[in-house]
């Protein structure tokens, strides 16, 4: 009877190991997709600022007419100039004082908003940037959680998590801008150093 017992508490203890190793396993896994979505919404949404900026600025320098490939992708902007156009000629006398007032209007806030969206382009580098550029500023190896510390301290009005940094690094260290190195169960990430073997490279020739 006690060797039964002994026998099912071990069984036992395995599957709790089997089931903790394989939750654990899950987690991560959904911390790492979580991290790639994030990643890709925020390169999203940059992409969609800088489309914005771009739309404005160009109507803001005479209405250009947009590439094929811009008109494909925003069927609204040529639409919305053709239309502006049409009224312009089309509209009664009755119409033609508010009219007036709401292109007015439209100009004013166009032309404001490619000068603050193009500041706050110019003010706000991109997160890969910043990981650059903190890595390239430091003598020692710094870790995802260090690294998204010291940028939110340096940049408090921007939200940064570290598993959109992680994932940051490692996109740095697959295209040979930031080196990997595990220490324990701890990663910890360095700027490329190609640059400072050149001097080296000159001192053997010569």
């Amino acid at each position: 009877m006690s060797e039964n017992q002994i026998s099912t508490t071990e069984l036992t203890s395995q599957y709790v190991a089997q089931v903790t190793s394989d939750l654990e396993r899950n987690s991560k896994e959904q911390e790492r997709i979580a991290a790639d979505i994030a990643a890709l919404q925020e390169q999203l949404l940059a992409l969609q600022h800088d489309h914005t900026v771009l739309v404005n600025m160009q109507e803001a320098l005479g209405g250009a007419r947009p590439a094929t490939g811009t008109a494909r992708t925003v069927p609204s902007v040529p639409s919305q100039a053709t239309a502006r156009t049409k009224q312009s000629k089309e509209a009664k006398p009755k119409r033609a004082a508010a009219t007036g007032a709401k292109k007015t209007a439209a100009r004013k806030t166009e032309a404001k908003k490619p000068a603050a969206k193009a500041a706050k382009a110019t003010t706000q580098p991109s997160l890969v940037d910043l990981i650059r550029g903190h890595l390239e500023a430091q003598t020692e190896p710094r870790s995802a959680a260090e690294i998204t510390t010291a940028l939110t301290a340096a940049h408090p009005e921007r939200t940064i998590k570290t598993t959109v940094v992680r994932t940051t690094l490692e996109n740095l260290v697959a295209r040979s801008s930031a080196h990997r190195n595990k220490q324990g169960s701890s990663v910890f990430y360095t700027a490329t150093t190609e640059p400072a073997a050149e001097p080296e490279a000159a001192a053997a020739t010569s």
